[in-house]
Formats: structure tokens, sequence, C-alpha cells
């Protein structure tokens, strides 16, 4: 049964993958515009080598995100996916530990908050791994160091400086409370996945700075960035379609990866959005076979 359940795990996440790529995100690598010396073949890459990993209902949340890091640098050698992983490994962990009646969120809040000081070295050994741009140093908690606090703690020192650990701390209230919302109204509208995500990622980006962007660049983006996202908003919101807004997304995109711009952490969690879709998905397929 593990095995089943491991399969059905790992099409979810692969799929959430690629539906990504397949969203034109300015900035962001996609099957319209690579960039940042990494290709859409980079990342369909890590998505395989990571998933068995993830997926694994097995191995703790710490173990998950550790080995799915150690795989993708096997087969890529760079950081593609540090962030995914730090979002998926617990939706997935929650998922396969629900109880009966239980929501998802639910079963998250409660995987969040047993999180363990191994899950904790297990992440920053991951981290360390992956090397993300922009990593810095920090008074307490320095991920060179070894960690004193278990991994919520860990992202509760982090979250006022990245929009990832921040989702650790405040129940994933980005992907339950915004995308998802925003994902049923476009997908009601257009009924493609893939244009839905675009729109998503726009939204996000236009209202909430990317972290991995801020680490990098500070402020100095942040308004134009902004600005951008919002003449493509509305754009979106008078378009029978978003091949009326190519153009637009195109010449930010352009203009983004021209200043060395990769909003990466609003990917991350745009990918941790369509996982989270599949997984209730998945909820209510097995439940109706049972």
């Amino acid at each position: 049964m593990s095995l089943e359940i491991e399969h059905y795990l790992q099409a979810a996440f692969r799929e959430a993958c690629e539906l990504e790529l397949r969203a034109f995100k300015p900035g962001n690598v996609s099957i319209y515009s690579e960039g940042h010396d990494m290709t859409v073949e980079d990342f369909r890459r890590s998505a395989e080598a990571s998933a068995p990993w993830v997926c694994s209902v097995s191995l703790s949340l710490g173990e998950k995100i550790y080995y799915s890091i150690e795989a993708t640098r096997a087969v890529v050698g760079c950081n593609t996916n540090l962030g995914i992983m730090l979002l998926a490994a617990p939706l997935l962990q929650a998922w396969y530990k629900r109880e009966q009646g239980e929501t998802l969120r639910e079963s998250l809040c409660k995987v969040l908050k047993s999180t363990t000081l191994a899950d904790a070295e297990w992440v920053y050994r991951a981290i360390r791994l992956a090397r993300p741009g922009g990593l810095g140093e920090t008074a307490e908690q320095d991920v060179r160091s070894s960690p004193g606090v278990n991994l919520l703690e860990a992202m509760r020192l982090a979250a006022n400086r990245d929009r990832i650990a921040w989702q650790y701390t405040n129940s994933f209230s980005d992907i339950f409370d915004l995308c998802i919302p925003s994902y049923d109204i476009w997908m009601s509208r257009w009924g493609k996945e893939d244009w839905a995500v675009m729109a998503i990622f726009v939204e996000l980006l236009g209202q909430i700075p990317d972290s991995h962007m801020d680490r990098k660049f500070g402020a100095r983006f942040t308004r134009m960035v902004a600005d951008r996202m919002a003449r493509i908003e509305q754009a979106f919101s008078v378009a029978d379609g978003p091949e009326q807004v190519m153009p637009l997304l195109r010449e930010a995109d352009a203009e983004f990866k021209s200043y060395g711009i990769n909003p990466g952490t609003t990917a991350d969690i745009t990918v941790a959005c369509l996982l989270t879709v599949r997984l209730e998905r998945l909820s209510e397929l097995l439940s109706i076979h049972r």
C-alpha cells in the first residue's frame, strides 16, 4: 500500500513541477524563456530525481528535504529546487499523516508543530549542500552551524527575511489563502491551468516582494517589479486570454533578466500551490474509490 501511495504522490509532485515550467513567469525559467544559467531540462531532471525522496512515506520531514537536494545536486549540480523541497515536503508529509475527517491544512499545522531538532539538522545540511544565492550570515541559528532549536523555531527566526520560512510560521497562508482562491477564480474564467498559473504568479509577485530577489538586491527593484506586475494584472483582467498579454509578459521577462532578477521564491510558492491542488484532488479520488 505504501508503494502505491508513493506512486500517487510522485505523480502529483511531478505534475506540479512540470506545470509551473509551462507557465510564463517573468524573470523565471519556463518553456517560454530560460535564463540565469539554468534550463527547463535542469528543472525537469531535478523533479524526477527528487520525487522518490520527497514523496517517501518512511523518511522524516528533514530527511525528505536533505535527500531530495542530494539527489538534485547529483543530476544538475546547482540549486534548482531547495525552496520547492522546503514547501513540498511538509505538504506531502501532512497528506500522508492526515487523520480521518482532517483537512490537509489541519494536518499540515500538526506536522509543522511537531518538527524536531533532527529535522532542523537535516535541513541545515540541505541548505549548505544547495548553496542558495544570497544566503549571507545571521546572528541566530546560522545554517553554517548546528541548530539549537527545532525546524519550526528555526523558520520562525528567519521568517522576517524569507517568505518560505514565513510559510512555516503562518500555516502556509500564501498558498491556502491567496494562491488557491486565485487558482479557482482563473480556472473558472479561462479553463486552462497553465494560464491560471501565470495569473497566480503575477498576482503573488505584485503583492509580496520576492525574498530571493530581496536577498540579492535589497529594495532596489521592489517598486519596479510591483509596477510591472500591476500592469500585467490589469491587462489580464480585461483580456479574453493570456495570449493577448504576451507582449507585456515578454517585455517584463526580458527586463527582469537583463538585471539578473529571478523571483525564485514566488515560483516555489506557485509550485506548492499546484501540489496542494493535486493533493486535495487525490484525497477526493481515493475517498471515492474506498
